[in-house]
């Protein structure tokens, strides 16, 4: 496939980004991104025209582009409610939505924490599709009689790629051609182990089984699988091969080539700790998801709502830039002399406290400083992660090497303090769009109609870096002692 492009599309919460790569070295080509706009709660127009602005920075994606595949990694569980002429009837909610938290806990008293574990690898916390159904059935119940389809970002976005859309907009509103993949349909509530869960989704709207049975679910397209062709637009011309895409974080994995052992701490808007994994779990707890990843395994994922925006909170506290606040947090000793701030400054997911705020612990004169504040602040996000890491252990997962990622991985404060708190060295490969990277690696899969995805030599990055520290156990004994405390 020498000289032959591919496309792998990362949209995030924040933003989109477009990477294109040579299908057999992977070697980057060109780039482009577009913002999103801010919110938990987002018309899924704003995707496709991010995605048409990014598109055209990477250098356009036109039949003289050289792009012969593409694939989309999307963020997960956000809900995208489609009609029987493709509109969609009400802005998407995304991930970080936590108003479906009564929700969540409802669904959970329904059928019991176990029960749900069991059924689809996760219990229900106000991040799932399913309970935002739920809050939909419980506040906009006039709209559940109208939905003919549920989608999630990632589906709706690769349908929209595929030439499909609203009727209103002069395009073909086929719901049968909306398509997935296993690790974004994991994420949902309501899929298990290979299929669909309907009886799940109908107690997600409060609807019978029957009417659930007549909702259109995208189709799950299995690794390596083209989902289909596109049929031609102004963006993307017909005969572009679709790859599955995935969610976000299976879709990191695959581009970082992550296998049994590695577990990646993902420091953006959200926190995630994930290990690659060859059989699912099933935590009753709730502290762990079960999803499935890109290549046919699974991936074990803590979640936390607070990770590079606590830095960024710290940042418009104290006034300074990230290199401001790094200097600042390694001015001062650990543990911070005893300030600790627990940071659920948007509700949390691990643990599952939607409504939880942030908070200060331990203030005394004597650490009543910028790079006290700035210290603690990035220990708190740190142990937050942490205790997602222990709970992935606790359910089996293997620590081998632990990479740190993502834009808050660039801090050097973080770099240099998460060996301590985590107690193992940590590796941080050279900065990159894992995510369309990874979406771009299974394009190049689909492409190839291989049974395993391309091992890709053109690396374009710097080294990677390993940081090493001594463990400071008492930042994590402080943070325990105060995080339940409110």
């Amino acid at each position: 496939m020498s000289g032959i492009l591919v496309a792998g599309v990362d949209s995030s919460t924040q933003s989109c980004k477009v990477v294109v790569r040579d299908a057999e070295t992977g070697a980057l080509v060109r780039s482009g991104s577009a913002s999103h706009p801010d919110g938990t709660e987002v018309h899924p127009d704003a995707w496709w025209d991010a995605f048409t602005v990014a598109a055209a920075a990477a250098g356009g994606l036109g039949a003289d582009s050289g792009v012969a595949a593409i694939a989309v990694g999307g963020q997960q569980h956000g809900m995208v409610l489609l009609d029987a002429d493709g509109e969609v009837l009400r802005p998407a909610l995304l991930w970080n939505d936590t108003r479906s938290g009564e929700s969540a806990a409802a669904l959970v008293d329904e059928l019991g924490a176990a029960a749900w574990a069991e059924a689809v690898g996760s219990v229900p916390v106000a991040s799932l599709t399913v309970t935002k159904l739920r809050w939909v059935a419980d506040h906009e119940p006039d709209l559940v009689g109208r939905i003919a389809a549920v989608a999630l970002p990632h589906d709706w976005l690769t349908w929209r790629i595929a030439g499909y859309g609203p009727r209103s907009q002069g395009l073909e509103p086929d719901l049968g051609a909306l398509t997935t993949d296993r690790s974004d349909a994991s994420g949902t509530g309501y899929w298990g182990l290979d299929a669909y869960r309907r009886d799940l989704l109908a107690r997600g709207l409060r609807v019978d089984e029957a009417t659930a049975e007549r909702i259109v679910l995208p189709r799950v397209v299995g690794p390596g699988e083209a989902a289909g062709t596109t049929q031609g637009s102004e963006t993307v011309p017909a005969g572009i091969v679709l790859g599955a895409g995935a969610g976000d974080n299976a879709g990191a994995a695959l581009g970082l080539g992550m296998s049994a052992g590695d577990v990646a701490i993902s420091i953006g808007t959200s926190g995630v700790v994930s290990a690659v994994a060859d059989r699912p779990s099933a935590d009753a707890s709730g502290l762990v998801n079960g999803f499935a990843d890109a290549t046919g395994r699974y991936l074990l994922l803590g979640v936390t709502l607070n990770a590079s925006r606590v830095l960024d909170a710290a940042r418009s506290i104290l006034g300074v830039d990230h290199v401001g606040l790094s200097k600042l947090a390694l001015g001062a000793p650990a543990g911070a002399d005893g300030l600790v701030l627990v940071p659920y400054l948007e509700g949390e997911r691990t643990p599952n406290r939607p409504d939880a705020t942030g908070s200060f612990h331990g203030l005394r004169l004597a650490n009543a400083t910028p790079e006290h504040v700035a210290r603690a602040s990035v220990e708190g996000m740190l142990c937050g992660l942490a205790d997602g890491l222990d709970a992935l252990v606790a359910q089996g997962a293997e620590v081998g090497r632990l990479l740190l990622i993502g834009g808050g991985a660039r801090s050097e404060a973080v770099r240099q303090l998460a060996p301590s708190v985590f107690g193992r060295p940590v590796e941080v490969p050279p900065p990159g769009e894992y995510v369309a990277d990874g979406a771009a690696r299974q394009a190049a899969w689909a492409l190839a109609g291989a049974a395993e995805p391309p091992v890709w030599t053109g690396g374009d990055g710097g080294p990677t870096l390993t940081f090493d520290g001594e463990p400071t156990p008492v930042v994590r004994e402080q943070y325990a002692a105060v995080r339940d405390l409110g």
